[in-house]
């Protein structure tokens, strides 16, 4: 297995600090100096000849990548946020999730899957907002339609999905593409697979016209659903991803146990098993789960046996300031008390040795 890092997770966090103002003065700094894109894209490592053309013809859809970083992380940390291993970020490391990503794991696939999702809907939504030079809303809605409803017009501001989609799929796969490993393709799979789930929750809105809100006349757009949707989604499609091998001539995938049924491309797919994420491990790029907050009365994957891989935890007890004995006042507020509320905080015990571990 061909174990490199040659996803878009490498070279996110750079174009995050070069491109996007709130992090880094760079942008303003080269906006000011009259520097071109051409000098912050060839300062982006890890970029192939298609995605630096990409960035130099391009750098507003630059930036607006590097202004959704923030969003899909979140995203991620969100969905693991009560499991071993929770999509946190390193700040010392340039690929933004370290060495996890090296292995073809489950994980993997979600982040690949996820951080694709992110770029079509930044770059859909930096469309609609009239933010990018090369496109607007969807110029195909216009005129009249039908569905079941009836007849209504195309109106408003569609979300340009398919532009988000196909600019996506230049950019991000163009370093996949010029690998012939099992990872490039499973990288390109899973990639694909977290486009199409943007897409998948594209939603059509109506506005009525008419003499006392009456639908008489409807004027419709297209929009993209809030994106925990689409991470609610690929969440679930972890849960369900299938470990693969390559078949014969190395042009795709079967199952590794033929129990399961073969991946759909809205699927996700990976070769390797995960690690346990129980302790640190520089190696398998986990961080380990001393000192993380468990939970002592459930009985899923943020337990405190779960959590704290059978090493037990240790309890403090804390206060927080709550609000408290709120009542409703006409007309129309409601008033609450400040109340002090004492409660136990249970953490992870460290391991013995709590020092990295290296492979041997």
């Amino acid at each position: 297995m061909n174990a490199r890092l040659g996803g878009i997770w490498l070279w996110l966090p750079l174009l995050l600090t070069w491109l996007t103002p709130e992090v880094s003065s760079s942008w303003w700094y080269m906006r000011a100096t009259g520097g071109s894109s051409r000098v912050m894209c060839d300062n982006v490592p890890g970029l192939v000849s298609r995605q630096r053309q990409l960035c130099h013809r391009h750098p507003d859809v630059m930036r607006a990548i590097g202004l959704g970083v923030a969003e899909w992380t979140a995203e991620c940390q969100h969905q693991f946020r009560q499991h071993r291993w929770n999509c946190n970020t390193l700040d010392r490391d340039h690929s933004l999730f370290g060495r996890v990503l090296l292995r073809s794991s489950r994980e993997s696939a979600f982040v690949y899957a996820i951080s694709s999702a992110g770029v079509v809907f930044a770059i859909t939504r930096a469309c609609s907002q009239g933010e990018l030079k090369s496109c607007s809303c969807d110029p195909k809605k216009k005129g009249t339609a039908k569905d079941s409803k009836g007849t209504f017009d195309w109106g408003g501001c569609s979300d340009n999905i398919d532009y988000g989609i196909k600019f996506a799929r230049a950019f991000v796969d163009a370093k996949e593409r010029k690998g012939k490993d099992a990872r490039a393709l499973m990288n390109l799979h899973n990639n694909r697979a977290g486009r199409k789930a943007v897409k998948r929750f594209l939603k059509q809105e109506c506005k009525c016209h008419g003499v006392s809100g009456s639908c008489t006349l409807r004027t419709c757009w297209l929009a993209m659903a809030d994106f925990r949707k689409t991470g609610d989604y690929l969440w679930r499609k972890y849960n369900g991803a299938i470990q693969v091998v390559m078949n014969q001539d190395g042009t795709g995938f079967t199952v590794a146990n033929k129990r399961f049924k073969k991946p759909t491309k809205n699927d996700l797919v990976y070769f390797e098993n995960s690690p346990d994420y129980c302790i640190r491990d520089r190696e398998a790029g986990s961080l380990g789960t001393a000192g993380r907050v468990c939970n002592l009365t459930s009985r899923g994957m943020d337990s405190c046996e779960v959590m704290c891989c059978g090493r037990g935890y240790d309890t403090s007890r804390i206060t927080r300031m709550t609000k408290c004995e709120c009542k409703f006042h006409w007309c129309c507020a409601v008033r609450c008390q400040d109340c002090l509320e004492a409660l136990d905080v249970h953490t992870c015990k460290a391991p013995k040795n709590a020092d990295w571990t290296t492979s041997t």
